[in-house]
């Protein structure tokens, strides 16, 4: 039986579900996309690919993607990946996996380098933010309102973190990047998107804020 599976959240991700899904394929791992709600070819293009797909009827957020997604999963160690990653490679997934699987860490969270300029940057400033973690499937099971959580998911995940005590370990992974809001929506659908889900990470956050400071 294997260690981890790759949980893939996809929304209209048909451009490079299927390299995402072939590339944790070619490690070793078995995959699980959760389809949420996608309008195009993502979940027959994960199937071809050789992921496991768990289909939503409409769309629920990243958090509520995952939360379907986990009932697929049967291994003690998740690795959560974006659909629209540009450059993975088997090596990205051990790294990632590694500190978690040897004890080290609770949460690996890995953050681009050396990959595209603007992904690189973003990853940099606010590196709380990546999609591309690691953890045990019972730690992620156990995160408070997972399945209601949409953008703010990454926040959600490094709270929780944070509040437990678990310990984190940022990983660089080199070469790795991927296709920006405005590459896929177009320039102005994608900058509105990425103000939507900003402002979605800012209310969290400032939520978060308040409730500690009662």
């Amino acid at each position: 039986m294997a260690e981890a599976t790759v949980l893939i959240p996809a929304y209209n991700e048909e451009a490079t579900i299927g390299d995402v899904v072939r590339a944790a394929r070619e490690a070793g791992f078995p995959v699980v996309v959760a389809d949420d709600g996608s309008k195009d070819a993502t979940a027959r293009r994960a199937a071809e690919a050789g992921a496991k797909v768990v289909r939503l009827q409409e769309n629920r957020g990243k958090g509520g993607a995952y939360a379907a997604g986990l009932e697929a999963v049967e291994t003690p160690f998740v690795v959560l990946l974006d659909a629209d990653l540009v450059g993975l490679r088997p090596e990205h997934l051990e790294a990632l996996l590694d500190p978690v699987r040897r004890g080290e860490a609770e949460m690996s969270v890995g953050v681009f380098k050396g990959g595209r300029l603007f992904t690189d940057l973003g990853n940099r400033i606010t590196p709380f933010l990546s999609g591309q973690r690691a953890l045990p499937t019972a730690l992620l099971r156990q995160v408070p309102g997972l399945e209601h959580a949409r953008y703010d998911v990454e926040l959600l995940l490094t709270r929780t973190a944070k509040e437990r005590g678990w310990r984190v370990k940022y990983l660089p992974l080199r070469g790795l990047s991927q296709v920006m809001k405005e590459e896929k929506r177009g320039f102005w659908a994608g900058f509105l998107h990425r103000l939507r889900m900003y402002r979605e990470v800012l209310r969290y956050a400032l939520s978060g804020r308040t409730r500690r400071d009662r």
